[in-house]
């Protein structure tokens, strides 16, 4: 860890964070056939760190969350870095290019980075001729979205978008995601926030009914009042697993950046400055949400086992992170998990299902 954020970033730091981030996919990419090779420096394993979540086994609770790889090109690369399940995309019915560039910054004063990518991807028929046949050697999440067009569509057209990506994926993956808020496109933010959209996309998958268990990835803004309609719109949808936050749209506050800054560098922000937000909106939903149906991936901010230990303790089954590889390296994983055990042990539990939800019940 102290080689790669000494020597190691200051250099990467350098160099535009997308094009590093493309030099990282395609590493990945090509160490295929080493991949095995590599578990065991990456690899934490216990049995205290394993569950079961919406009927698929986890070999720990920490997974690479949507974004890092848009198209499912690097998965045996990134699951050799000690991931419990990886999760890709966001995939979408038709290819996008996405936003134009540059679409990438850090903040390294804020452990964060500004996303503003628009949703790049093969698009559906491609990704699942790539990953449609994959064996990998832990659980594939597909996260799914609706095309990036620069146009007004019509609602209908919108839903159909998912429709038309969850029947081209319907035998991909272990699990999937139905992204129902995009902070980096314009249509994409709001359009669910209508829960009588959330209702007629449902309605439209019913002859499509996904084989995989399905999580919805939605906004945590809100409050209760709109988690509470969310629950309502969906209570009759039975492969409904659970869900995801997303980013927030905008800039929280206080960041150190000057503002001229930040108007050059458009997009939401991931990392610690959304880590709160995110945090309550999931002690909220968990106190809300039926607990015998439904469970929680919790994503923002996580940069440590403490971290990741937070949203376990505040009713996170699982727990996923993108931002910290840029900060802190491929190790990090590691090092989350086997501080995982120690914090387990610090508090009696004797598997890490156990925590789930203890500061929120």
């Amino acid at each position: 860890m102290a080689i790669y954020t000494r020597l190691i970033r200051p250099l990467l730091f350098r160099f535009d964070a997308e094009k590093i981030h493309d030099a990282a996919l395609r590493m990945a990419a090509i160490s295929r056939p080493i991949a095995p090779l590599l578990y065991p420096c990456f690899r934490y394993t216990d049995p205290r760190l394993v569950s079961e979540v919406a009927g698929i086994r986890f070999e720990n609770p920490f997974g690479l969350a949507a974004g890092y790889d848009k198209s499912g090109r690097a998965v045996d690369g990134l699951a050799a870095l000690g991931f419990g399940f990886i999760e890709v995309g966001s995939v979408s019915a038709d290819p996008s290019d996405g936003n134009p560039r540059p679409r990438l910054w850090r903040l390294p004063t804020e452990r964060a980075i500004i996303v503003n990518y628009g949703l790049p991807n093969d698009g559906a028929d491609a990704v699942a001729a790539r990953l449609g046949k994959k064996q990998l050697s832990v659980p594939l999440g597909i996260n799914i979205v609706k095309t990036n067009r620069l146009r007004n569509e019509s609602d209908e057209a919108i839903i159909d978008d998912y429709v038309r990506s969850t029947r081209v994926l319907r035998e991909v993956g272990d699990y999937h995601v139905l992204s129902l808020s995009c902070p980096n496109t314009e249509n994409g933010r709001n359009f669910f926030a209508d829960t009588a959209h959330i209702k007629r996309l449902f309605e439209q998958l019913a002859e499509y009914s996904p084989r995989p268990p399905v999580f919805l990835k939605i906004s945590p803004l809100g409050g209760p009042k709109a988690l509470e309609d969310i629950l309502e719109a969906i209570a009759g949808v039975p492969y409904i697993a659970g869900f995801i936050f997303n980013l927030p749209p905008g800039k929280p506050t206080p960041l150190h950046v000057p503002p001229e800054e930040l108007e050059r560098m458009p997009g939401a922000v991931a990392g610690k400055p959304v880590e709160a937000l995110i945090n309550k909106a999931i002690a909220d939903l968990y106190r809300l949400m039926d607990r015998s149906r439904y469970s929680i991936i919790g994503v923002g901010g996580v940069f440590g086992a403490e971290d990741a230990y937070r949203k376990i303790r505040l009713g996170a089954s699982l727990v996923q992170l993108l931002t910290a590889l840029v900060y802190e390296g491929p190790l990090v994983v590691k090092r989350i998990n086997r501080g995982l055990i120690h914090l387990l042990e610090r508090d009696g539990f004797s598997n890490i299902a156990q925590a789930v939800g203890a500061d929120s019940r």
